[in-house]
């Protein structure tokens, strides 16, 4: 029994090892996308804000750029690995808000068909922002860099 506690422990932390970069490659990647997206909704306003009135958004003339914003410079800090967590969370609640205005079908079908849920566009973007705001930004960040500098002040 103790062996395979001790196997298991082994596996864990090997594991553990391969979380960092696995969340630095989703940061880049989906913080990358984000940020692209975010810019080319900010140099399409104009779209953005009609698209946003169709879909009865409040305040469509003010939410288009703020989501646009927050999905570029979002983006630009997930890739840093910068506020993380809260931009993280910011994002998800856009993906959510994303799913229940523009795939409302896809969001009430994740589990009488979910298939549908998968599919549908903001899908990787809610996942790989949840993922961040669960795991935070790994040890390649500059979170981790500023809270090793601020431990090492104390």
């Amino acid at each position: 029994m103790n062996k395979l506690i001790e196997h298991h422990q082994r596996v864990v932390r090997a594991l553990c090892q391969l979380q960092s970069p696995m969340l630095l490659a989703v940061r880049l990647y989906w913080g990358f996308q984000f940020a692209q997206t975010g810019w080319g909704k900010l140099h399409n306003l104009a779209k953005i804000t009609a698209f946003f009135t169709s879909l009865n958004i409040p305040f469509p003339a003010i939410n288009a750029p703020a989501v646009s914003t927050l999905e570029f410079v979002g983006g630009i800090l997930l890739m840093l690995g910068l506020a993380s967590r809260p931009v993280a969370f910011l994002l998800a609640c856009n993906m959510l808000v994303a799913y229940w205005t523009a795939d409302h079908e896809a969001l009430t079908s994740v589990f009488s068909d979910p298939g549908k849920f998968y599919v549908a566009d903001p899908y990787t973007f809610l996942f790989a922002s949840l993922m961040v705001l669960i795991f935070g930004a790994g040890f390649f960040s500059l979170d981790t860099l500023i809270a090793r500098r601020l431990q090492a002040t104390r």
